[in-house]
């Protein structure tokens, strides 16, 4: 149970990141807002937004942009706390929830890799678009989407699941949300694959609880 955090004055979602939306790991805090990040989170975002707050636009001092501050009192506060999975419900001390839901079934099926993970394969289309085909693993494809983006730096992605084309994240998630609730297909998200942290070969097998997860926000809001 989360008791040990209310007491030192966290509650459960004070110990999630606000960019990844994950469990912190080695979480920093600014000085002078005082919002606290993972580590590498922080400095990935400080390095596209310059010397902001990725949450609130705060200044950032250049000492913090190379060496953030540690959260030692998150930190404590993970090791004595525990939280539920987020899909098999097994209480967990945040401190190592990450590696629950490395191990967790449940949770790698509906949010992460899937349990039977396609083969991918890379190719270019006429227009010289990366195009990823993932084939299932009964040989069939899963999922051919072009990775997409407009050079005015705000991004359209093709829905991996009809390939429907030109949305927003938002409208992204609006869409499959209406029309993909309870599809379970292998794909690979197209908003995480335009994150400055992308890993290409991420695939899902539940793409609305991942983006409803993942992609509440967006991330060109926080830099």
């Amino acid at each position: 149970m989360a008791e040990a955090a209310e007491e030192a004055g966290f509650s459960e979602d004070d110990f999630y990141c606000p960019v990844c939306q994950e469990v912190f790991k080695t979480p920093v805090r600014t000085a002078k807002c005082q919002h606290v990040f993972c580590r590498k989170c922080f400095l990935t975002a400080v390095r596209e937004s310059g010397m902001h707050c990725p949450l609130c636009r705060g200044t950032v001092t250049k000492k913090e942009r190379t060496y953030p501050k540690r959260a030692l009192d998150v930190e404590n506060s993970m090791k004595k706390a525990s939280g539920g999975c987020r899909c098999c419900e097994k209480q967990v001390r945040f401190s190592r929830m990450r590696q629950h839901y490395k191990r967790c079934k449940k949770y790698q099926d509906e949010y992460g890799v899937s349990s039977v993970i396609p083969n991918l394969q890379i190719s270019q289309d006429s227009t010289g678009n990366s195009r990823i085909v993932v084939i299932a693993g009964n040989g069939g494809m899963a999922n051919n989407q072009i990775l997409q983006g407009e050079a005015s730096g705000h991004p359209t992605f093709k829905c991996p699941l009809c390939q429907e084309a030109n949305f927003t994240r938002q409208r992204l998630l609006d869409h499959c949300n209406n029309r993909h609730l309870y599809e379970l297909v292998p794909v690979i998200c197209p908003i995480c694959v335009s994150l400055p942290w992308a890993d290409t070969n991420q695939v899902t097998r539940h793409l609305v609880s991942h983006l409803n997860l993942r992609h509440r926000f967006d991330y060109g809001e926080f830099v």
